[in-house]
Formats: C-alpha cells, sequence, structure tokens
C-alpha cells in the first residue's frame, strides 16, 4: 500500500481508458505504481456517445488500476479531447497611473484579468489560461514584472476552450464511477508535459499526439504554450481506411497497421506481398505490401496537412529548435518521422520517456502518454497550489469557466 499521497491520470480515448496510478515521494519524484486499461466502449473520436457503454469501460479500467495497485482510487485527473477543443491568444494592457511607476502586484493581477477578457462561443467554457509573457514599456520576454519601472505592463495568455456540454459529459461520468474529478485537462497538454523536457520546451517544440479518435497537437515557444487544439482524426481512421480499401475485417486491419504497414512509399520489393492467414469468416490470401502502405501514407499525410493548417501562425516551424515530437498509438508506425519531416519540412523525432520512475515498461509506451501527461500535471498544480479543491482552479480561469452548478 502506498504511503505518500497518490495521485491519478485517467484518459477516456476512442479506443481505450487508461488509468495510470502514481506516488507522489518526496521531493520532485512521482513513481508510477501501476496502469489499468480496459477497451473503451461508447466514445467516438474522443467523445461519449453512450453513456452507459462508457460507464461499464471506465469501471472495468478503474477495477484492473485497483486490482494491480492495492490502492483505492477516489479522485482522478481527467484529460478532455475532441474536436470541439480549439484555442487563441491574447492580450491585456494595463497602464500605470501617472504618479506611479513601480509595478505591483494588483498591476499584474489587473492586466492577467484583462487578459482574460476573450470573446468565445456562447455554448464554450474555458479550459486553461497559460501566460506566455509579460512585456514592460515595449520591452518583451519578462516573466516577472512585480517591482520593474514602468508606465505600461502587458500580458500575453494562451486560451483553451471547448464546447460545455461536452466537457461536462465527461466530468457527470467520472462522478457516476462515483469518483471525484480533481481537474480537466486537454488532453494534448498532458501528452506534451509527458514527452517534453524543459530544454525542448525553451527551444520550441511541436506534440502531435495521434490518437485513436483524434489528433492532438501543442506547441511550444520560449518555454510557454503559443498553440493547440485537436483535430477529430486519428488512428482509427488508417484502420478504417486499411479494412475497406484492402477489404480486411477491422482487428485484422489494426494489426496490419502496426506489425507489417509504413508510412513511406517506393521501399517495397515489386510485387511484394503479406499472407493473411484465414480465419472463421475470412479466408486466406495476399495483399500487395505497397498498397498497404499507400492506404498508410494517404491518410497520415492527410492528418499532418490538417495540423499544419490549424496553426494561429503559419511561422511557428521557423521557431522550433526542438522539432516535432510523435506520440500516441500510431506514432509507432515505421517511416511515420520521414513522412512528418516531408510535410512540416523540421527535424521530427518519436517520444522519449518521461523522467518518472516506477513501472518501465509503461513509461516506454507512446499510447499512454496522455495519462501519464496528466500526472504530470497533478504534481506541478499541487506544487503550485497545493491547498486548492478543483473548482477553486476553476475559478481561478476566469470566473465563468464552466458556469455555477
Amino acid at each position: 500500500m502506498a504511503k505518500n499521497p497518490i495521485i491519478v491520470g485517467l484518459e477516456i480515448g476512442t479506443t481505450k481508458v487508461c488509468v495510470v496510478v502514481a506516488e507522489a515521494a518526496p521531493g520532485d519524484e512521482t513513481r508510477i505504481l501501476c496502469v489499468g486499461q480496459a477497451d473503451s466502449r461508447g466514445v467516438r473520436k474522443g467523445e461519449i456517445v453512450d453513456f452507459d457503454a462508457a460507464h461499464e469501460a471506465l469501471r472495468d479500467a478503474i477495477a484492473d488500476a485497483e486490482s494491480k495497485s492495492d490502492v483505492t482510487i477516489r479522485s482522478a485527473y481527467v484529460g478532455i479531447t475532441g474536436g470541439h477543443v480549439t484555442s487563441l491568444n491574447n492580450r491585456g494592457v494595463v497602464h500605470l497611473p501617472g504618479e506611479r511607476n513601480e509595478i505591483s502586484d494588483d498591476d499584474v493581477g489587473e492586466v492577467k484579468l484583462r487578459a482574460g477578457e476573450v470573446s468565445i462561443p456562447t455554448n464554450n467554457a474555458f479550459l486553461h489560461n497559460f501566460i506566455q509573457q509579460y512585456r514592460v514599456d515595449g520591452r518583451d520576454g519578462v516573466m516577472n514584472p512585480v517591482g520593474m519601472l514602468g508606465h505600461k505592463i502587458e500580458a500575453d495568455y494562451h486560451v483553451v476552450h471547448g464546447v460545455r456540454n461536452r466537457i461536462q459529459n465527461t466530468i457527470r461520468l467520472v462522478r457516476e464511477v462515483p469518483l471525484e474529478v480533481d481537474d480537466v485537462v486537454f488532453s494534448g497538454l498532458a501528452s506534451a508535459l509527458a514527452v517534453l523536457d524543459r530544454e525542448q520546451r525553451e527551444r520550441g517544440a511541436l506534440v502531435i499526439d495521434i490518437g485513436g479518435g483524434t489528433t492532438d497537437y501543442v506547441i511550444y515557444r520560449d518555454g510557454a504554450v503559443h498553440d493547440s487544439g485537436c483535430i477529430a482524426v486519428g488512428g482509427d481512421h488508417i484502420t478504417n481506411d486499411i479494412s475497406m480499401g484492402l477489404r480486411v475485417p477491422m482487428a485484422r486491419a489494426d494489426r496490419l497497421k502496426i506489425e507489417e504497414g509504413g508510412a513511406v512509399l517506393g521501399t517495397c520489393m515489386p510485387d511484394e506481398k503479406i499472407h493473411l492467414r484465414g480465419e472463421p469468416g475470412f479466408a486466406a490470401r495476399d495483399i500487395e505490401r505497397e498498397m498497404l502502405h499507400q492506404v498508410i501514407h494517404y491518410r497520415l499525410r492527410e492528418i499532418f496537412e490538417l495540423l499544419k493548417k490549424r496553426f494561429n501562425d503559419e511561422r511557428h516551424l521557423d521557431y522550433l529548435g526542438a522539432g516535432v515530437v510523435l506520440t500516441g498509438g500510431s506514432s509507432q508506425i515505421p517511416g511515420i518521422q520521414y513522412l512528418a519531416e516531408e510535410v512540416f519540412g523540421i527535424p521530427v523525432q518519436p517520444a522519449q520517456s518521461p523522467p518518472l520512475s516506477g513501472l518501465t515498461s509503461a513509461l516506454a509506451n507512446p499510447q499512454i502518454s496522455t495519462a501519464l501527461g496528466l500526472v504530470e500535471y497533478a504534481r506541478l498544480v499541487q506544487d503550485e497550489h497545493p491547498t486548492e479543491g478543483f473548482w477553486l482552479r476553476m475559478k481561478h480561469r476566469f470566473a465563468r469557466a464552466l458556469g455555477s452548478r
């Protein structure tokens, strides 16, 4: 039984429900105790479409985690994804009164509030607001202006928001287990926290997490989040393309994608075949390997090109010294790095294991980057605001974040 505080990261994905149980050891260390999983049901493109089926899958994953860790799970940090999640950048400005030129805590608080005066759709709710930088009298790159002399202070913030009802559906599902929701976190941010170190964030990096039904992305520049979002296309779409194009069952198509597939064209021998063994309802036959690669290549290219079009600043790629980092289940497809480099024009690398201890096999698995990142997010939040609960933190993300309940 764990003796230190327990942190739980919960991802309710399109293909799996993943629960990471961790122990917050003394110092900065976080130790992974176990990973509980269950096949996802009732979730499509990262969003709940069948509440009862999703509830059953969630309970199965929680039970798996509890049996492996000997921990009773009471609450969790929950990932949120889906095509409804989007972002924007905004700037707040405060002019100091003429008789005073020393910036105070109150001035910083005021400029934060003004940066939060963002117009988003009435059906949406705020998920996060991240400081990028402050400016004092036009000087860029200020991280803490308190005590500095100046007459004008500006704050640049990155704001993440999504459809309120879809966020609340996930919260309600978790509470029905019943578990308390410690916080809700954009899944793309969690993945980025799991796979990037401080140097990569400072140099600038694009993290792409290709999940089953969605692909999340986060762009860091100068150590801060500058762009983020999600498109409702993921690895399951590749599997479906293989199933339809090559006329094979979905389960067989999914195995082909990882075990025999490739993202680069022209690498196969002429007339190279893959033999598919027969099984009930499916007769044995051969398929062309190059055709399999074509199906994978064109769908992955579409995903990368859709992402590139979503960036709120087309110049982002010029500032990413650490390049692109790929994670998620489909990031394991052979040759995917070369295809991504062709589309984005900068170096691409697979995700590295996060700086956590414990279950080493889990740390090397890109399929659970989001759940691992939720644990890392939890540790950061608890270090910064150790006494705050979920709803108080939600209020701090602009008072109208999720509305009154």
